[in-house]
């Protein structure tokens, strides 16, 4: 059987097993992952710091904040209890809370057993050092009218060490409760707040909640605001729900774009409707890289979808190696012109797999999965171009419009006329001054916001809502560990004790430690000793009125009292916000965390942890921003290791010569893509490093196309033109993405290319058109 008859059925098995793999994987919807935290290097450490930043990230993931503010107290209270009811009957929430559903007689009780363990350091030294102060404040706490509203009656707490154990379980909270509704309530500047919490089922980043979520969120946004109230809410489901939305409209705008531009190409170029066949290697190309991924990784993540829709340009440039050389003067046949090109167009391949596939050896999930849907896509595309497409095109007879090529003709003859006046190493010493002025001005810039981009609008809730509340959750947070509870809470203990200078000169806003639930004994037993010496100072107390019997049986139960063991206090009604803190026991012991609110410096916070055995901060956010400067050197390792690579790829049919030739022209245009960069003052960033990879595997293929030389050099030039144009169209339509990360990825392809494709014709040799072609004998 001839060739060009069992390639085409080849091919054709091939694509139908990948159309029934594609089928079975999106059996169950479609598996696409929205998350971009997922594609972020995973945290150093071992087992232990994983859990800890797992169980830091569950609020983010699955919890909804949302206050609601009116001008009347009444109608606050009401809005919120509509919209907490109508959540509640909903299926898109586990929970959701709108007021004080504790049972506040198992709320009592804990406070009144663990008043000791609960009260702060603050009070336990002033009760120690003070107990004269301590007992005067007591007695005109009691006939204070303006005093906290405590949940223990007097008789039930004549010290009032459970009043000021209540004060501090949520010391920086503004949040109060209504006792008349149980509504959860804060004013600030005549606005009424209600705080409503719900928690969803899965994750934030499962494909079909957030969505749901976040129009739920506005259908009760426009509700309450048509009732003259305000809405604000805070979670990472809307960011997520955001995410999904942005990239959906960019995934169309990229790839419709591109396809689009593609098409309006090839009809102008070739003006025959059935070369837009050539346009089946794109759909192959994203079906092979979204099916490999699914099969690699179980699912594909969105951002990979954005970027991978610019390989449409990529792809679509396989079919002009040989669509190009109808200009030649020739009778055009596809099977003839495939073997003629066939050399160039393999070389292309080997060259664009080099460079993606270089992505993948850097530490980033992301470009991980990007490099093996590109390579993937690549092979398919070009397994399409060479097996399928000229049996589909075999009929066609190609007679392009010369204007085309006449163009390229007046191009050409432009440089060397140029050429002839100055010579090549003028131009290049100008390109090189060029270079070195743009690499001048060149700042670099990594921060984890280059991948998730701004949502304004969520970030000014947010902050709206940690301003109201007085809460300000942080990336940062500390790992303690210990052989057992005693140890833990002693050290959690000290080092909440080291914090206290943060909170005084507002570096931090607050934090949250186990030992504050479960004071550590070290703590309690001059606590007691102060205890037993205080009927030597209560005197006000009698003064004002308290029966002495009373205050002798309560400092009795204060003192023999058992104290609560940490997993009874966490067990408790008082315990919920602190259980996400508790680690529990492994083989080398136990674990807790101390959250913080607010950003401090992390080099301040370092310093805490010093000395501290088994008190470790992890720090994600500053963890990423060292990694991503410190990736850059390995980026531009790469970049020379991929370029060598290809260096010896092109040594057989270039030799070494033709080979440095052809190499070192994309690597000058990635050079002078980073002087553009620092021309035009944008930062140089992980990405752009990323991106100047991309442009030495596809710049490469120019020089390929010029070098063979394959019908004359106007005619390789054109070829040059239209592969170029289609890599433009969707590298250049990345700028438009709202996601810093893409854009900047995009800005930097699209400069790299653009020089790519001005320095491209020096790698040709002067040579004649190849007059083998319609006979298909290679060139």
């Amino acid at each position: 059987m001839p060739i060009e008859r069992l390639l085409p059925r080849l091919f054709l098995i091939l694509l139908a097993g990948l159309l029934a793999l594609a089928a079975w994987q999106w059996r169950a919807g479609a598996p696409v992952e929205a998350g971009m935290l997922g594609l972020l290097p995973h945290g150093a450490g071992d087992a232990r710091v994983q859990q800890a930043e797992q169980r830091m990230r569950e609020p983010l993931n699955r919890e909804l904040l949302v206050l609601v503010g009116h001008a009347q107290r009444e109608r606050a209270i009401a809005l919120v209890q509509r919209i907490g009811q109508r959540w509640q009957a909903e299926r898109l929430f586990e929970r959701v809370q709108w007021n004080l559903d504790a049972d506040l007689h198992a709320v009592r009780e804990q406070l009144r057993a663990s008043r000791l363990a609960l009260l702060p350091p603050a009070d336990r030294q002033s009760l120690i050092d003070h107990p004269d102060d301590f007992i005067r404040q007591r007695a005109a706490q009691l006939f204070d009218t303006f005093a906290h509203v405590a949940l223990l009656p007097t008789d039930q707490d004549w010290l009032g060490l459970g009043a000021r154990a209540q004060q501090a379980l949520n010391p920086h909270s503004r949040v109060q409760a209504d006792l008349a509704s149980g509504a959860l309530l804060l004013e600030d500047r005549g606005i009424t707040w209600a705080l409503l919490r719900a928690r969803t089922h899965g994750d934030a980043f499962d494909m079909q909640a957030p969505p749901d979520i976040a129009a739920e969120v506005e259908r009760a946004r426009e509700e309450i605001e048509a009732a003259g109230g305000q809405l604000l809410a805070a979670s990472g489901v809307l960011y997520a729900a955001a995410g999904q939305a942005k990239a959906t409209r960019e995934i169309t705008v990229i790839g419709g774009g591109a396809t689009l531009g593609t098409l309006c190409l090839l009809l102008f170029a070739f003006r025959r409707a059935r070369v837009l066949l050539s346009l089946l290697p794109i759909g192959v190309a994203l079906l092979a890289g979204i099916t490999a991924c699914v099969l690699v990784f179980g699912q594909i993540n969105a951002l990979t979808l954005v970027l991978g829709a610019s390989l449409i340009g990529v792809a679509a440039d396989y079919p002009q190696h040989y669509l190009s050389k109808s200009w030649a003067g020739t009778d055009w046949r596809s099977w003839s012109a495939l073997r003629a090109t066939l050399p160039g167009l393999s070389l292309s391949l080997g060259a664009n797999l080099i460079g993606y596939l270089a992505l993948a050896f850097t530490p980033f999930p992301a470009l991980t999965q990007i490099a093996l849907f590109s390579a993937a896509g690549l092979i398919g595309a070009y397994l399409c171009s060479v097996c399928l497409l000229p049996a589909w095109l075999s009929p066609l007879r190609l007679s392009p419009p010369p204007a085309v090529l006449r163009f390229c003709e007046r191009l050409l003859a432009l440089r060397a006329h140029l050429l002839g006046r100055t010579g090549s190493w003028p131009l290049f010493a100008l390109l090189l001054a060029f270079c070195a002025g743009g690499l001048w001005q060149l700042n670099t810039q990594n921060d984890l916001r280059q991948w998730l981009g701004q949502e304004p609008r969520l970030q000014a809730e947010a902050q709206r809502i940690a301003e109201l509340t007085g809460q300000q959750p942080t990336s940062q947070f500390f790992l303690v560990r210990a052989t057992d509870e005693a140890q833990l809470l002693e050290r959690q203990a000290e080092l909440t004790r080291r914090l206290a200078p943060l909170l005084t000169d507002g570096s931090l806003h607050g934090y949250r430690a186990l030992s504050q639930l479960a004071a550590p004994t070290s703590a309690l037993e001059p606590l007691r000793a102060a205890l037993r010496q205080l009927p030597e100072h209560w005197q006000p107390l009698l003064t004002a009125g308290l029966p002495e019997t009373a205050l002798r049986q309560e400092l009795d139960a204060l003192l023999n009292s058992p104290q609560p063991r940490l997993n009874q206090i966490l067990a408790g009604p008082l315990g919920e916000p602190w259980r996400p803190l508790w680690l529990g026991a492994d083989a080398n012991g136990v674990a807790g965390l101390v959250s913080l609110q607010g950003q401090a410096d992390a080099a301040r916070l370092r310093a805490i942890a010093e000395g501290l055995d088994g008190v470790q901060l992890v720090d994600r956010l500053g963890e990423l921003n060292q990694l991503f400067a410190a990736t850059q050197l390995s980026a531009a390792e790469l970049k020379l290791l991929s370029s060598l690579a290809i260096l010896l790829l092109l040594c057989l049919p270039f030799g070494l010569g033709g080979a440095l030739r052809v190499v070192s022209l994309p690597l000058l245009a990635a050079l002078a893509a980073l002087a553009c960069l620092g021309w035009l003052g944008q930062p140089l960033t992980l990405f752009s490093l990323f991106g100047l990879l991309l442009i030495t595997a596809i710049g490469v293929d120019y020089a390929i196309l010029m070098r063979e030389n394959i019908g004359g050099p106007a005619v390789s030039l054109l070829g040059t033109l239209l592969s170029a144009l289609t890599s433009w169209l969707s590298f250049g339509l990345l700028l438009v993405s709202q996601t810093p990360a893409i854009a900047n990825f995009g800005l930097a392809i699209s400069l790299g290319l653009l020089f790519a494709f001005l320095l491209s014709p020096w790698a040709g040799t002067p040579r004649q058109a190849v007059p083998g072609l319609a006979a298909g004998e290679p060139a």
